[in-house]
């Protein structure tokens, strides 16, 4: 049994990373397209185990993409800290600076620290700052665009320094 979960997990990241997947109906048609019979619930359970977000996409649809992460990575309790903490999220150049209520920096930096973001080279976090330095400025924009959707906050609210 463990196997068939391991086998159906593995097809539903490769789903999610290939294909444009929005719904969690969509996501249980293409498992059965490769010859796998679940549920909706199956498949809602998978989900949050691999750590699968829904981000938003440039047309404002919803999508499901595969969350960077190795063991555990992002727990909900994480994401959710993270997202109650997060006041702004700005760049300066190569760095993103997350605003959060005060004390709350360093619960955001945990947060942060197990989703395994791609191109974080390292953080710091104050009482209620976090810096986070990346290789450029253009992954900087990138990673806050990423942070600004996992955060739930409105993108007008972070704008560059």
């Amino acid at each position: 049994m463990r196997n068939e979960k391991n086998h159906r997990q593995s097809r539903i990241l490769q789903i999610v990373k290939n294909q444009t997947v929005g719904t969690q109906a969509e996501l249980v048609q293409a498992l059965r397209e490769l010859g796998l019979e679940v549920t909706q619930a199956t498949v809602s359970r998978d989900i949050k185990e691999l750590g699968i977000i829904k981000v938003a996409t440039a047309s404002g649809d919803q999508i499901y993409v595969p969350m960077h992460q190795s063991g555990e990575g992002a727990s909900g309790r994480f994401m959710k800290v993270f997202r109650e903490a997060v006041t702004s999220i700005h760049t300066s150049d190569s760095l993103v600076i997350v605003k959060t209520l005060p004390g709350m920096a360093q619960a955001a930096a945990s947060a942060l620290d197990s989703m395994h973001l791609d191109n974080l080279i390292g953080s710091i976090a104050g009482d209620d700052n976090v810096f986070i330095a990346t290789p450029s400025a253009k992954d900087a924009e990138s990673m806050r665009d990423h942070l600004i959707t996992l955060s739930h906050i409105a993108p007008d609210l972070n704008e560059s320094f």
